[in-house]
């Protein structure tokens, strides 16, 4: 059900020069303020989790420190690596910035508003396919992060760059799987199609309670928000940004603006990410219950205030996470991916396909509750009826030594205890007889005399 306030592909388009630029101005200052409030609200979360007071000095509740960091970034000398490609050096993090903001675009929110006289939609703009813009500014940021390790001409950033790769690459594919889902249910691409698709809530009694897919669809939210972490580097899938193992990653050469403009496209990313789950899955910008039993709550600039508290919320999860995990191992956190979501997401399109065409087919639901009990015991019964993964028995020994190639170096046995040199046990024993001479009491000789 699309409300008198809801607005749809036709509104997009037809706003003046003026009032585009307004737009684009506004997101880049959301964008900013966000940026420094992010680092600020990282800060201060995982030092109450440890029992410290955070950033306090510069300004109320030290509110200026990201923006003191931020100037202090601008003003420190800017490095060129000797063996760096400057061209590519430059444009990287370029890359990186801008896809990041792209990506904001197609955010919607609000409804139609009215600014200076004029209604339009509160979002920049739509298309049919507009979520698709979003992994496709996501699939570019990877070449940022690839050419910075590249272009560096060092050994541990091209290693940090070609991990994130690999990394942002597998976890990419969990997420347009998990939004797959989104797609069926709610029949369209378009954000605030989405948006207006989970307006159509469940009814109890004399109110309407929003029937957002992080209810209706749960697993595919909790791979999209897990998928989201590894897209974004962050704790505990910060792989590529290792400092135990990598100093800083693709970006261990980079300093001054070029560094900052990398710390600025990953947390534009996390607030992107975030923004875009809060579209697709919490509803977008209409108020949550009990707010929504307010008639005002999603008219004017009201929404605006849920759809910016939804999404601190879900950074408020990112900073939690840091603060709570361990980092994984690289082959565990890829293993995951490509073992655990990956093969989760097609099982579980699979079965929201099925439901969907029981739906269309207008079957009863006694015949939908038994396919749907149908399919749940044959997962069950190949679940159980998996072979297991048997541990191989360990060899002993003598077939350790047996099973070594001819010409191969011999090596010692485990259990081998080396003999003391002779050598060694003779002169311990004159240095032990040695210092009981010296303990002797002075004198003790001319007595004996």
């Amino acid at each position: 059900m699309i409300l008198a306030q809801d607005p749809t592909l036709e509104n997009f388009g037809q706003d003046p020069w003026w009032l585009v630029l307004v737009k684009v101005v506004a997101i880049f200052v959301f964008l900013v303020v966000m940026t420094l409030f992010a680092i600020w609200y990282e800060r201060r979360v995982v030092a109450r989790m440890q029992v410290r007071p955070g950033p306090n000095r510069n300004g109320p509740f030290g509110l200026l420190q990201s923006l003191a960091d931020g100037l202090k970034l601008a003003f420190k000398e800017d490095i060129m690596p000797k063996l760096a490609d400057k061209v590519v050096f430059f444009i990287a993090p370029v890359i990186s910035t801008v896809c990041a903001f792209t990506a904001f675009a197609i955010m919607p929110f609000g409804p139609m508003v009215s600014i200076f006289g004029t209604k339009t939609p509160l979002q920049l703009t739509d298309i049919p396919v507009a979520v698709l813009l979003v992994l496709a500014c996501s699939g570019m940021g990877v070449y940022g992060v690839v050419l910075a390790g590249w272009a560096s001409g060092s050994t541990y950033p091209l290693l940090g760059g070609l991990r994130s790769s690999a990394q942002m690459i597998s976890y990419e594919v969990a997420m347009g799987l998990s939004i797959v889902a989104v797609f069926m249910t709610a029949g369209t691409m378009s954000t605030s199609g989405i948006v207006a698709a989970q307006a159509d809530g469940t009814k109890f009694g004399s109110f309407t309670a929003p029937s957002w897919y992080a209810l209706l669809l749960l697993p595919s939210f909790v791979i999209y928000f897990v998928s989201a972490i590894g897209e974004t580097n962050r704790a505990p899938f910060d792989l590529p940004e290792a400092e135990s193992e990598l100093v800083g990653g693709f970006h261990t050469e980079y300093s001054s603006l070029k560094f900052a403009l990398f710390f600025l496209a990953e947390y534009i990313n996390m607030v992107t990410v975030s923004a875009l789950c809060t579209t697709l899955f919490l509803g977008g910008w209409r108020a949550p219950w009990p707010i929504s039993l307010w008639d005002g709550a999603n008219d004017n600039w009201f929404p605006l205030l849920w759809f910016t508290i939804k999404v601190l919320l879900l950074l408020f999860v990112f900073v939690w996470l840091r603060g709570t995990l361990p980092r994984l191992r690289y082959d565990q956190f890829m293993r995951f991916g490509w073992k655990v979501l990956i093969p989760a997401n097609l099982i579980w399109i699979l079965a929201l396909a099925g439901i969907k065409t029981l739906q269309n087919s207008n079957a009863s639901r006694t015949q939908t509750l038994l396919w749907l009990g149908g399919a749940v015991v044959v997962l069950m019964a190949v679940a159980l009826l998996w072979p297991s993964k048997k541990e191989p028995t360990p060899m002993t020994l003598t077939e350790q030594v047996a099973q070594r190639p001819a010409g191969s170096f011999p090596l010692p046995p485990l259990d081998l205890v080396v003999p003391v040199n002779p050598r060694a046990r003779r002169i311990s024993a004159d240095r032990g007889s040695a210092e009981t001479d010296n303990d002797q009491p002075v004198g003790s000789g001319a007595k004996e005399a």
